[in-house]
């Protein structure tokens, strides 16, 4: 009978596995684990193993929405809605540029204003001490004026929104500006784009003057 029984616990005990799979799982070598058991710090991309995060992509021009008109169309049916949308761009360093855009919604116009706006760009000349223009200048578009004189450091950006907006965006910080005539927001950045293209460097001037004085 004793030697049944010892007979039984020696076969039990070759049945029963001595590890669970965990406890085999981890005292397997690193190099001999199959693909399955993968860690999951191993993924391609990312060793946290999270989600891939997307680039930030830097923006070549700062943007700012000036204006944003409703425009109604009475038709046979009723009225249509539409929106227009005024935009100026600028990198601060010398080049801005601006544009308009209609559509049904109002993101889809401020998207048309900023593609138009990208395609029409222009360059300034900053006058680096004072961060200023180089002289006086008046822009005129339509029945609007825009009077542009130049500051001295620390004076800051004197003007309106839409003369305001261009100025910074272009990287002028010290001016004094003043409107006359028409106050439409498209007319003043038309009028103000005016004078700072016909903006002369000190060369130029310089040039001009030993002509006159010849």
């Amino acid at each position: 009978m004793l030697e049944e029984k010892e007979l039984a616990q020696e076969v039990k005990a070759e049945s029963t596995p001595t590890d669970s799979p965990k406890e085999e799982r981890r005292a397997r070598p690193q190099g001999d684990r199959p693909h399955g058991d993968r860690p999951r710090g191993d993924r391609k991309g990312d060793r946290k193993g999270g989600p891939r995060r997307p680039r930030e992509e830097v923006k070549e021009y700062e943007e700012v929405v000036v204006e944003i008109n409703r425009i109604a169309k009475t038709v046979k049916g009723g009225r249509r809605m539409r929106f227009s949308a005024l935009v100026v761009i600028g990198n601060k360093k010398g080049k801005y540029g601006f544009g308009t855009g209609k559509a049904q919604e109002v993101p889809d116009a401020i998207k048309k204003a900023l593609e138009a706006a990208k395609r029409n760009t222009f360059e300034l000349n900053i006058i680096k001490k004072g961060n200023t223009i180089a002289h006086e200048v008046i822009g005129q578009y339509g029945a609007c004026k825009v009077f542009l004189k130049p500051a001295p450091a620390g004076t800051g950006i004197i003007a309106g929104g839409p003369v305001r907006a261009i100025l910074e965006l272009a990287g002028i910080k010290n001016v004094v500006s003043k409107v006359y005539g028409s106050r439409a927001p498209i007319n003043i950045i038309r009028a103000t784009q005016n004078g700072l293209s016909s903006l002369k460097s000190y060369s130029e001037v310089k040039a001009l003057r030993a002509k006159a004085e010849e």
